[in-house]
């Protein structure tokens, strides 16, 4: 299964196709084109897990107090999901620079959500990266979500931060390779 903006992609990519009658040497970029596209806009089903979940797949580069920063590389799926059940109490855009994602800058492009529960309020900035064409966000102000629901997407390389209120601790660290939805970030102390 792919996210519907890659159908778009995908679209034109196969239009392309007949091209290849007239010139056989486009055949292997435009099927390149349509397989890393396929890769890169996959959206696998997943077992959601227990407690709070990580937002994003890709390899924790960052943990400091109550902050995780996960760098999603080209070869991860790009699909974001909520860490908790919860109340998407703010949305908030902001445009900055781009830089590669694997870089941890003062101003980068971002979209930040708040979901609010019981525990408190967790907070996924989705970060766009060097290569990253936009942030998409499926979330509005007001909606509720589940744990593992899919909250939006970056397209192209980038990195997520979850930073999480008072009460819980890290049980991954620096180095460890996380799967969104499925992989249990965090549990209370």
């Amino acid at each position: 299964m792919i996210v519907r903006d890659g159908f778009k992609v995908l679209i034109f990519e196969t239009a392309l196709l007949p091209l290849t009658f007239l010139n056989k040497l486009l055949l292997i970029p435009i099927v390149t084109a349509i397989i890393l596209t396929i890769v890169f806009f996959r959206d696998p089903d997943r077992v959601i897990g227990e407690g709070v979940v990580s937002p994003a797949d890709g390899k924790i580069d960052h943990v400091e107090g109550r902050r995780i920063e996960i760098f999603m590389s080209i070869l991860d799926c790009h699909v974001n999901r909520s860490p908790v059940d919860g109340v998407i109490r703010r949305v908030v855009y902001r445009r900055g620079s781009k830089f590669p994602a694997f870089l941890r800058v003062e101003n980068p492009e971002r979209n930040e959500i708040q979901i609010e529960n019981e525990h408190g309020t967790f907070k996924v900035v989705q970060i766009a990266g060097f290569l990253a064409r936009r942030i998409v966000c499926f979330v509005k102000e007001g909606e509720r979500v589940k744990r593992g629901e899919k909250i939006g997407m970056i397209i192209m390389g980038s990195r997520v931060v979850l930073e999480v209120p008072d009460g819980f601790v890290f049980v991954r660290k620096v180095g460890d390779r996380v799967k969104a939805g499925e992989t249990i970030a965090i549990k209370s102390c």
